[in-house]
């Protein structure tokens, strides 16, 4: 692909990862005021409806793609992602859950190559390296990891955010839906599968009130509508490892708004892990112009 091509895709990047992070607020906020699976439901029944009334008006095709791939890519990228980051959440800061949960790109590349065949190189080898010293940084495990469940919690959101990923770019490749079609469906039917967990899961009474009515609904129109739809436009650009490597740019925008305005302060640790997390998003970035994408 030329230049031209690569700057699309770098502004595509650049507006899901802000988009993203500031989405981590959004459910941070909400956290006091409605319950993980209420939350996962509500968001994404409301990001389908806004996309669904889009296809409408433009015309596109309502018809959903194939279904049980569809289905699962929900399951795993849509409602599993968000149940397993709102419960991690309920226990641990924005910039440790954050950076937990983004080991999906480390899942990515593993996904990638089992289902993909996207063999690692060597450049993303060493991006893969610089990043893992920056998590294993930015979470001190020197300290200890805090509450271990909201840990595990943390890591299987990346494991099924990874998953999904991948099974993504098969979808793309291998049946080339409408971009927004699909996701429309992709957001539906993850927040249909959150449905029954809202309704029969014991959770606190919904505390309605400015605060969680905003925060849902910037999660919805543009957390998970407009920025999903971003998040498959660079999927089509991009493969799917260096998409995922480069997503950790969410955790690092997360981190700095969560210091800005819930006054989670970094330490020195998280600091220095960050930055090597930068590096290897510069050497996965390099493979990405070296290749001509």
């Amino acid at each position: 692909m030329g230049s031209s091509f690569d700057r699309k895709g770098l502004v595509l990047l650049v507006a899901t990862i802000v988009a993203w992070a500031g989405s981590w607020i959004a459910m941070k906020v909400m956290v006091p005021y409605m319950g993980a699976f209420q939350i996962t439901a509500s968001r994404f029944l409301l990001g389908a409806a806004a996309l669904f009334a889009v296809l409408l008006v433009t015309g596109r095709p309502l018809g959903i793609p194939p279904w049980k791939m569809t289905l699962l890519i929900g399951v795993t990228q849509t409602a599993g992602f968000q149940v397993l980051v709102q419960l991690a959440l309920t226990q641990g800061g924005v910039g440790k859950v954050a950076g937990l949960a983004y080991t999906m790109p480390f899942w990515v590349i593993i996904f990638a190559w089992m289902i993909l065949g996207e063999r690692p190189g060597a450049r993303q080898g060493v991006a893969f390296a610089f990043a893992a010293a920056g998590l294993i940084c930015f979470l001190e495990p020197w300290h200890g990891l805090g509450n271990w469940l909201s840990a595990t919690l943390a890591v299987g959101a990346g494991l099924s955010w990874g998953l999904g990923t991948v099974l993504s770019k098969r979808m793309f490749d291998r049946h080339a839906p409408d971009v927004m079609t699909f996701t429309a469906w992709q957001l539906l039917l993850g927040g249909m599968a959150a449905v029954p967990a809202a309704i029969w899961v014991p959770q606190p009474p919904v505390l309605w009130g400015w605060p969680l009515t905003l925060a849902l609904l910037y999660s919805a129109l543009i957390a998970t509508a407009a920025a999903w739809l971003l998040w498959l436009l660079v999927l089509r650009r991009l493969p799917a490892s260096i998409a995922g490597l480069s997503s950790l740019g969410v955790p690092l925008v997360a981190t700095f708004l969560a210091w800005l305005l819930l006054n989670e302060y970094p330490t020195w640790s998280e600091i220095s892990g960050l930055a090597l997390i930068m590096i290897g998003l510069v050497v996965v970035s390099r493979k990405g112009r070296a290749d001509g994408r």
